[in-house]
């Protein structure tokens, strides 16, 4: 178990996850969504010296009626996450959904 007291189901990294991703899997076969992704990244902060660059790392992005949807599933929302998500909305102009 991790700090988050989530556990892995199969390749990903919580039940709630694994449980989102059959759903959309599932949504894409019946033509409701397209162009599923899984674990898309999104750099927020460019490399700079003596610094990695920082990104975020969405577990889902698919379109929606021609929409293009970024999905975390989320049961915990870490500092870290809050600010990210933050920032996803003001680089990129991205509302991160949860579910």
């Amino acid at each position: 178990m991790n700090k988050y007291r989530n556990q892995k189901s199969g390749s990903y990294a919580s039940k709630r996850e694994a449980k989102r991703a059959n759903e959309l899997k599932l949504l894409a076969r019946a033509g409701e969504i397209t162009d599923l992704e899984e674990q898309v990244p999104f750099e927020l902060i460019p490399k700079q010296l003596g610094e990695r660059s920082c990104k975020y790392v969405a577990d889902f992005r698919y379109k929606e009626n021609g929409v293009t949807v970024v999905e975390d599933a989320k049961g915990y929302r870490d500092p870290v996450y809050r600010i990210k998500r933050k920032l996803m909305m003001f680089v990129h102009g991205i509302r991160v959904r949860e579910v």
